[in-house]
């Protein structure tokens, strides 16, 4: 029996009027550029509470998502952010890294890597659900980042697999955002 793309659609459409989970509902939907920021908190790897509620209209927030502390995307990616931290300070950004690790796991990462920024343990994976970043079927996020203004709404998003692509648009999004 062979299934077409209509098809497909179609039975998507029923499973989600039915309440059925097809992966895809809006209680994971990814925010758009020009939605508010969803505000969320979370522990650091200092067991700390950190708001974005607390930082609206005092910085813009890099805030990224990543798979797993010490895999080699994720820690290219990091050391990336450490090394242009400097810029992103000029720029009044304020950088957090998001990932389902333990505090325990984010406090050796940061000190293997000499990482300048805090990462929120999100163990329970209600940050990552908050911004539609919960790779299906797994408590691990994938690679997004937002880049959240001032006002609180969301500027440039990058949804990509590769660091470097994420690294490249953010400081390209923040470079824009001096031009606001």
């Amino acid at each position: 029996m062979k299934i077409n793309l209509i098809q497909i659609v179609s039975l998507a459409a029923v499973m989600l009027m039915a309440g059925i989970s097809t992966g895809f509902t809006a209680d994971n939907k990814i925010p758009a550029v020009g939605d508010k920021a969803p505000l969320v908190e979370g522990k650091d790897q200092d067991g700390k509470t950190w708001k974005l509620s607390d930082e609206i209209g005092k910085k813009a927030v890099l805030l990224y998502f990543y798979p797993k502390d010490n895999t080699p995307g994720c820690t290219k990616e990091a050391c990336g952010l450490r090394d242009h931290m400097s810029d992103l300070k000029k720029e009044n950004v304020e950088v957090i890294g998001v990932s389902f690790d333990s505090l325990d796991s984010h406090q050796k990462f940061i000190s293997k890597f000499s990482l300048n920024f805090p990462l929120l343990a999100d163990t329970d994976g209600k940050i990552a659900d908050a911004y539609g970043v919960r790779m299906e079927g797994k408590n691990m996020a994938r690679r997004v980042s937002f880049l959240i203004g001032l006002d609180g709404n969301i500027k440039h998003i990058t949804d990509d697999k590769d660091a470097m692509v994420h690294l490249k648009e953010m400081q390209e999004a923040v470079g824009q955002l001096a031009k606001k």
